[in-house]
Protein backbone atom coordinates (compact mmCIF):
# COMPACT_ATOMS: atom_id res chain seq x y z
CA UNK A 1 0.00 0.00 0.00
CA UNK A 2 2.80 2.37 0.91
CA UNK A 3 4.69 1.54 -2.28
CA UNK A 4 1.55 2.13 -4.36
CA UNK A 5 1.03 5.53 -2.69
CA UNK A 6 4.64 6.49 -3.35
CA UNK A 7 4.27 5.46 -6.99
CA UNK A 8 1.13 7.57 -7.38
CA UNK A 9 2.86 10.56 -5.79
CA UNK A 10 5.76 10.23 -8.19
CA UNK A 11 3.38 10.08 -11.13
CA UNK A 12 1.60 13.20 -9.81
CA UNK A 13 4.98 14.90 -9.53
CA UNK A 14 5.72 14.01 -13.15
CA UNK A 15 2.40 15.52 -14.23
CA UNK A 16 3.19 18.75 -12.37
CA UNK A 17 6.59 18.71 -14.03
CA UNK A 18 4.97 18.37 -17.46
CA UNK A 19 2.56 21.24 -16.75
CA UNK A 20 5.47 23.45 -15.67
CA UNK A 21 7.20 22.74 -18.99
CA UNK A 22 4.04 23.79 -20.82
CA UNK A 23 4.07 27.11 -18.95
CA UNK A 24 7.77 27.54 -19.68
CA UNK A 25 7.07 26.97 -23.36
CA UNK A 26 4.20 29.50 -23.36
CA UNK A 27 6.52 32.02 -21.72
CA UNK A 28 9.23 31.18 -24.26
CA UNK A 29 6.90 31.92 -27.17
CA UNK A 30 4.94 34.88 -25.83
CA UNK A 31 7.08 36.40 -23.06
CA UNK A 32 4.23 35.83 -20.61
CA UNK A 33 5.21 36.81 -17.06
CA UNK A 34 2.24 34.95 -15.53
CA UNK A 35 3.21 31.76 -17.34
CA UNK A 36 6.80 32.25 -16.16
CA UNK A 37 5.74 32.63 -12.52
CA UNK A 38 3.42 29.63 -12.77
CA UNK A 39 6.18 27.52 -14.31
CA UNK A 40 8.69 28.59 -11.66
CA UNK A 41 6.41 27.81 -8.69
CA UNK A 42 5.33 24.48 -10.17
CA UNK A 43 9.01 23.66 -10.54
CA UNK A 44 9.53 24.62 -6.89
CA UNK A 45 6.73 22.21 -5.89
CA UNK A 46 8.31 19.46 -7.99
CA UNK A 47 11.69 20.21 -6.41
CA UNK A 48 10.20 19.94 -2.91
CA UNK A 49 8.55 16.62 -3.78
CA UNK A 50 11.73 15.31 -5.39
CA UNK A 51 13.76 16.36 -2.38
CA UNK A 52 11.25 14.64 -0.11
CA UNK A 53 11.57 11.37 -2.02
CA UNK A 54 15.36 11.73 -1.98
CA UNK A 55 15.44 12.32 1.78
CA UNK A 56 13.11 9.36 2.32
CA UNK A 57 15.48 7.14 0.33
CA UNK A 58 18.45 8.46 2.30
CA UNK A 59 16.70 7.71 5.60
CA UNK A 60 15.80 4.18 4.50
CA UNK A 61 19.18 3.28 3.00
CA UNK A 62 21.29 5.56 5.23
CA UNK A 63 23.21 6.79 2.21
CA UNK A 64 22.75 8.95 -0.85
CA UNK A 65 20.98 6.65 -3.36
CA UNK A 66 23.34 6.61 -6.34
CA UNK A 67 24.55 3.02 -6.42
CA UNK A 68 22.45 1.81 -9.34
CA UNK A 69 21.45 3.16 -12.74
CA UNK A 70 17.88 3.47 -11.45
CA UNK A 71 18.96 5.58 -8.46
CA UNK A 72 21.61 7.49 -10.40
CA UNK A 73 19.08 8.69 -12.98
CA UNK A 74 16.87 10.06 -10.19
CA UNK A 75 19.74 11.86 -8.45
CA UNK A 76 20.89 13.32 -11.79
CA UNK A 77 17.38 14.70 -12.41
CA UNK A 78 17.34 16.20 -8.90
CA UNK A 79 20.71 17.90 -9.46
CA UNK A 80 19.46 19.37 -12.75
CA UNK A 81 16.28 20.81 -11.27
CA UNK A 82 18.32 22.27 -8.40
CA UNK A 83 20.64 23.95 -10.90
CA UNK A 84 17.62 25.16 -12.87
CA UNK A 85 16.08 26.91 -9.87
CA UNK A 86 19.44 28.34 -8.86
CA UNK A 87 20.02 29.83 -12.31
CA UNK A 88 16.53 31.33 -12.42
CA UNK A 89 16.92 32.91 -8.98
CA UNK A 90 20.39 34.32 -9.63
CA UNK A 91 20.22 35.32 -13.29
CA UNK A 92 16.43 35.64 -13.78
CA UNK A 93 16.80 33.53 -16.92
CA UNK A 94 13.79 31.29 -17.30
CA UNK A 95 15.09 29.93 -20.61
CA UNK A 96 18.18 28.30 -19.13
CA UNK A 97 15.89 26.75 -16.51
CA UNK A 98 13.49 25.66 -19.24
CA UNK A 99 16.13 23.67 -21.15
CA UNK A 100 17.61 22.16 -17.99
CA UNK A 101 14.14 21.11 -16.89
CA UNK A 102 13.51 19.40 -20.22
CA UNK A 103 16.59 17.23 -19.68
CA UNK A 104 15.61 16.60 -16.04
CA UNK A 105 12.06 15.70 -17.08
CA UNK A 106 13.36 13.11 -19.55
CA UNK A 107 15.52 11.48 -16.89
CA UNK A 108 12.71 11.61 -14.33
CA UNK A 109 10.40 9.88 -16.81
CA UNK A 110 13.03 7.16 -17.34
CA UNK A 111 13.26 6.73 -13.57
CA UNK A 112 9.54 6.56 -12.82
CA UNK A 113 8.57 4.25 -15.67
CA UNK A 114 11.62 2.00 -15.52
CA UNK A 115 10.94 -1.73 -15.09
CA UNK A 116 10.29 -2.76 -11.50
CA UNK A 117 13.35 -4.99 -11.42
CA UNK A 118 15.55 -1.92 -11.70
CA UNK A 119 14.72 -1.23 -8.07
CA UNK A 120 17.09 -4.04 -7.24
CA UNK A 121 20.59 -2.64 -7.41
CA UNK A 122 23.27 -4.63 -9.14
CA UNK A 123 25.60 -3.75 -6.29
CA UNK A 124 25.61 -6.08 -3.33
CA UNK A 125 26.22 -4.91 0.18
CA UNK A 126 29.76 -6.27 0.04
CA UNK A 127 30.62 -3.80 -2.71
CA UNK A 128 29.16 -0.71 -1.08
CA UNK A 129 31.93 1.52 0.19
CA UNK A 130 32.57 5.19 0.76
CA UNK A 131 35.03 5.18 -2.13
CA UNK A 132 32.45 3.78 -4.54
CA UNK A 133 29.84 6.19 -3.20
CA UNK A 134 32.06 9.25 -3.78
CA UNK A 135 33.10 7.98 -7.21
CA UNK A 136 29.51 7.65 -8.44
CA UNK A 137 28.41 10.95 -6.88
CA UNK A 138 31.25 12.84 -8.56
CA UNK A 139 30.45 11.17 -11.89
CA UNK A 140 26.82 12.29 -11.71
CA UNK A 141 27.82 15.83 -10.72
CA UNK A 142 30.18 16.00 -13.69
CA UNK A 143 27.37 14.91 -16.02
CA UNK A 144 25.22 17.67 -14.54
CA UNK A 145 27.96 20.22 -15.26
CA UNK A 146 28.21 19.05 -18.86
CA UNK A 147 24.41 19.25 -19.13
CA UNK A 148 24.65 22.91 -18.11
CA UNK A 149 27.29 23.45 -20.80
CA UNK A 150 24.91 21.84 -23.30
CA UNK A 151 22.07 24.18 -22.27
CA UNK A 152 24.23 27.29 -22.55
CA UNK A 153 25.47 26.09 -25.95
CA UNK A 154 21.88 25.78 -27.18
CA UNK A 155 21.10 29.27 -25.86
CA UNK A 156 24.23 30.66 -27.52
CA UNK A 157 23.27 29.18 -30.88
CA UNK A 158 19.71 30.47 -30.51
CA UNK A 159 20.84 34.04 -29.77
CA UNK A 160 23.50 33.87 -32.48
CA UNK A 161 20.92 32.79 -35.05
CA UNK A 162 18.49 35.54 -34.03
CA UNK A 163 21.21 38.19 -34.25
CA UNK A 164 22.40 36.88 -37.60
CA UNK A 165 18.90 37.00 -39.06
CA UNK A 166 18.06 40.23 -37.18
CA UNK A 167 14.91 38.74 -35.75
CA UNK A 168 14.00 40.69 -32.62
CA UNK A 169 11.33 38.43 -31.17
CA UNK A 170 9.38 39.19 -28.00
CA UNK A 171 11.46 36.77 -25.97
CA UNK A 172 14.81 38.02 -27.27
CA UNK A 173 15.33 40.49 -24.43
CA UNK A 174 15.11 37.67 -21.90
CA UNK A 175 17.71 35.49 -23.55
CA UNK A 176 21.27 35.72 -22.21
CA UNK A 177 23.79 37.70 -24.19
CA UNK A 178 26.27 35.82 -26.36
CA UNK A 179 28.99 36.68 -23.86
CA UNK A 180 27.01 35.37 -20.87
CA UNK A 181 26.06 32.18 -22.70
CA UNK A 182 29.70 31.62 -23.71
CA UNK A 183 30.93 32.23 -20.16
CA UNK A 184 28.29 29.84 -18.78
CA UNK A 185 29.29 27.20 -21.31
CA UNK A 186 32.99 27.45 -20.51
CA UNK A 187 32.47 27.63 -16.74
CA UNK A 188 30.37 24.46 -16.80
CA UNK A 189 33.02 22.62 -18.83
CA UNK A 190 35.81 23.89 -16.57
CA UNK A 191 33.84 22.44 -13.66
CA UNK A 192 32.89 19.16 -15.31
CA UNK A 193 36.38 18.13 -16.46
CA UNK A 194 38.13 18.03 -13.06
CA UNK A 195 35.07 16.56 -11.32
CA UNK A 196 34.92 13.72 -13.87
CA UNK A 197 38.68 13.21 -13.59
CA UNK A 198 38.43 12.90 -9.79
CA UNK A 199 35.56 10.43 -10.25
CA UNK A 200 37.69 8.32 -12.59
CA UNK A 201 40.68 8.29 -10.25
CA UNK A 202 38.49 7.23 -7.32
CA UNK A 203 36.69 4.64 -9.45
CA UNK A 204 39.95 3.06 -10.60
CA UNK A 205 41.19 2.99 -7.01
CA UNK A 206 37.94 1.29 -5.92
CA UNK A 207 38.15 -1.28 -8.70
CA UNK A 208 41.76 -2.02 -7.80
CA UNK A 209 40.88 -2.70 -4.16
CA UNK A 210 37.41 -4.29 -4.53
CA UNK A 211 37.53 -6.30 -7.75
CA UNK A 212 39.71 -9.25 -8.65
CA UNK A 213 38.94 -9.25 -12.37
CA UNK A 214 38.82 -5.88 -14.12
CA UNK A 215 40.68 -3.98 -16.81
CA UNK A 216 41.45 -0.31 -17.26
CA UNK A 217 40.48 -0.78 -20.90
CA UNK A 218 36.85 -1.35 -19.90
CA UNK A 219 34.54 0.47 -22.33
CA UNK A 220 33.12 2.76 -19.62
CA UNK A 221 36.57 3.81 -18.36
CA UNK A 222 37.91 4.40 -21.86
CA UNK A 223 34.77 6.33 -22.79
CA UNK A 224 35.04 8.56 -19.72
CA UNK A 225 38.69 9.36 -20.41
CA UNK A 226 37.75 10.08 -24.02
CA UNK A 227 35.14 12.57 -22.81
CA UNK A 228 37.77 14.40 -20.77
CA UNK A 229 40.02 14.54 -23.83
CA UNK A 230 37.18 15.79 -26.04
CA UNK A 231 36.10 18.58 -23.68
CA UNK A 232 39.71 19.57 -22.97
CA UNK A 233 40.40 19.71 -26.72
CA UNK A 234 37.35 21.94 -27.22
CA UNK A 235 38.60 24.40 -24.60
CA UNK A 236 42.13 24.37 -26.03
CA UNK A 237 40.99 24.90 -29.61
CA UNK A 238 38.67 27.72 -28.54
CA UNK A 239 41.35 29.49 -26.51
CA UNK A 240 43.87 29.16 -29.36
CA UNK A 241 41.39 30.72 -31.77
CA UNK A 242 41.07 27.63 -33.93
CA UNK A 243 37.47 27.00 -32.83
CA UNK A 244 35.25 30.07 -33.03
CA UNK A 245 32.48 30.63 -30.51
CA UNK A 246 29.61 29.34 -32.68
CA UNK A 247 31.57 26.23 -33.68
CA UNK A 248 32.56 25.79 -30.05
CA UNK A 249 28.87 25.80 -29.09
CA UNK A 250 28.03 23.21 -31.76
CA UNK A 251 30.93 21.05 -30.63
CA UNK A 252 29.67 21.28 -27.04
CA UNK A 253 26.24 20.06 -28.17
CA UNK A 254 27.75 17.04 -29.94
CA UNK A 255 30.03 16.36 -26.96
CA UNK A 256 26.96 16.08 -24.72
CA UNK A 257 25.58 13.44 -27.07
CA UNK A 258 28.75 11.47 -26.28
CA UNK A 259 27.98 11.94 -22.57
CA UNK A 260 24.54 10.35 -23.03
CA UNK A 261 26.00 7.49 -25.08
CA UNK A 262 28.65 6.84 -22.44
CA UNK A 263 26.07 7.05 -19.65
CA UNK A 264 23.77 4.40 -21.07
CA UNK A 265 25.50 2.39 -23.81
CA UNK A 266 28.88 2.44 -22.04
CA UNK A 267 27.28 1.08 -18.89
CA UNK A 268 25.51 -1.62 -20.89
CA UNK A 269 28.70 -2.83 -22.58
CA UNK A 270 30.93 -2.46 -19.54
CA UNK A 271 32.26 -5.62 -17.90
CA UNK A 272 31.71 -4.39 -14.35
CA UNK A 273 29.83 -1.08 -14.47
CA UNK A 274 26.53 -2.86 -13.89
CA UNK A 275 25.51 -0.32 -11.25
CA UNK A 276 25.70 2.84 -13.40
Amino acid sequence: MVELTMARLQEAMLILYAVSLVFYFVDFLNKDSRAQRSAFWLTVIVFIMQTGFLLQAIIVTRQLPVLSLYEGVYFFAWVLITLSLGIQLKYHSSYAGFFLNIIAFCFMTIHIFAPAQMNTSGVGESLISELLFIHITFAILSYAAFAMAFVFAILYLLVYNLLKKKKWTSQFSRLPSLQHALIGMKSAIYTGIPVLLVSLILGIQWAYTALSNWTIFDIKIVGSFLLIVVYSALLFLNRSGKLKAADFAWATVFAFVLIIINFFLGSKLSQFHFWL
